[in-house]
């Protein structure tokens, strides 16, 4: 059985920052691609950035130049570094992981449970 457990999520000002941190827990074989998406009240979810496992990162063009996404290897940890957050930025945040399980034969998508991120004056 693998869980993401995700932290980092809360209430914060206009031009503040965030740090959302998200690691699988349970029976890990490969973790390949680490990624965050978000889902905004009435709207679908969507993409915010994602890195690969040799580090190479994209991101959507709504946060370029904000966020940054990294990844700690060695704690199977992957992070999500927001700036200058703004109101349209709030949304439930949600970790997904490519991983494949010690006993399993293929990679899947794993999902965390989201986190609230709310940018409010």
């Amino acid at each position: 059985q693998v869980q993401l457990v995700e932290s980092g999520g809360g209430l914060v000002q206009p031009g503040e920052s965030l740090r959302l941190s998200c690691a699988p827990s349970g029976s890990i074989g490969n973790i390949y691609t680490m990624g965050w998406y978000r889902q905004a009240p009435g709207k679908q979810r969507e993409l915010v950035a994602v890195i690969t496992t040799g580090g190479t990162t994209n991101y959507a063009d709504s946060v370029k130049g904000r966020f940054t996404i990294s990844r700690d290897n060695a704690k199977n940890t992957v992070y999500l570094q927001m700036n200058s957050l703004k109101s349209e930025d709030t949304a439930v945040y949600y970790c997904k992981v490519i991983l494949r399980t010690l006993m399993g034969s293929q990679a899947r998508d794993y999902w965390g449970q989201g986190t609230q991120v709310t940018v409010s004056s």
